[in-house]
């Protein structure tokens, strides 16, 4: 199997390099910037779940998921279900998602904290996230090296971006950088989109003590959660396992209920 991430991230460095083109990147002059300070961080530790639950319409590994997914209606309902923050699919090509989804989503829950899920290879990206009313940015180590991530997440910090750094193995431990809001421990393989479960509870031990710790895919069940956070962590982020439900903000509901 081809190597999804290389072609994702190929993907996007030509969608960034058009969008300068284009002069696309004009229009976000900070004194425009409409998002506002909350703490994604801190509602995940003010959370009796945790739970980030995720908007997205299809993936490499799944395909179609839910493709005719309104974004206002999930979001919406996610955050009158018990979801502590939502994360945002932007990708168009592999997801099926995009920016204008996290438009939706933002008017739909103004007070709801929100992830910039995005393949982030430029700075310019994070000013569209805080354009567009993010809360947060997600960044990928596998993505970036270790000064990208100290100067991407410095950047954020000056947009009152929080930043979820990403990591996929202990190989990758030496890009936990001391100034990530959140580390995230991803259990899926980002090469063939595979999941283990068993990522999360090899890394624990390893990961900075300053930063909140997320626990990142393949979570299915809510003793699932209840362990990983005996662990130490404190924020999880699902996606599929709701999105493949005919309604998405229920199968959140079920979830936390253990009646899914």
């Amino acid at each position: 199997m081809s190597n999804i991430l290389d072609r994702i991230v190929d993907n996007k460095r030509r969608e960034v390099e058009a969008k300068y083109a284009n002069g696309v990147y004009d229009s976000y002059s900070a004194p425009q910037l409409c998002n506002k300070k909350i703490s994604f961080s801190r509602s995940l530790l003010d959370s009796d779940t945790g739970i980030i639950a995720e908007f997205k319409r299809r993936s490499p590994s799944k395909g179609e998921i839910h493709p005719m997914a309104i974004a206002s209606e999930v979001v919406k309902g996610y955050a009158a279900n018990g979801a502590a923050c939502c994360s945002i699919l932007t990708d168009t090509p592999f997801f099926g998602g995009s920016l204008d989804d996290f438009a939706q989503a933002r008017l739909a829950a103004p007070d709801l904290p929100l992830l910039r899920k995005e393949f982030i290879v430029d700075r310019m990206q994070i000013l569209e996230a805080a354009f567009y009313g993010a809360n947060a940015v997600l960044l990928i180590a596998s993505v970036l090296s270790t000064r990208e991530l100290e100067e991407f997440t410095d950047y954020a910090h000056s947009l009152n971006l929080e930043t979820l750094v990403e990591l996929h193995g202990t190989d990758e431990l030496d890009k936990a950088i001391d100034s990530a809001d959140m580390i995230g421990v991803n259990n899926r393989n980002l090469s063939t989109f595979s999941t283990d479960l068993s990522m999360s509870t090899a890394m624990i031990a390893h990961l900075p003590e300053n930063a909140v710790k997320i626990a990142e895919s393949g979570l299915s069940d809510i003793e699932e959660l209840k362990r990983l956070r005996d662990k130490g962590y404190r924020g999880f982020l699902i996606g599929e396992s709701f999105m493949k439900h005919e309604n998405p903000c229920l199968a959140l509901k079920n979830f936390i209920n253990g009646t899914h």
